[in-house]
């Protein structure tokens, strides 16, 4: 896995929101995007 670099444009990926809706970080551009993640946050460790 590649890893990212703060400030560098993120790979476009899409994900389901929490309503289901698959949202694409490509549609979202022009505007400004945080992305947060907690890598273990449904993990035991």
């Amino acid at each position: 896995m590649t890893r990212m670099i703060e400030g560098a444009m993120a790979p476009t990926f899409s994900l389901p929101n929490q309503d289901g809706q698959i949202i694409s970080l490509g549609d979202q551009s022009g505007h400004l995007v945080i992305v947060w993640f907690f890598s273990r946050a449904f993990g035991s460790n």
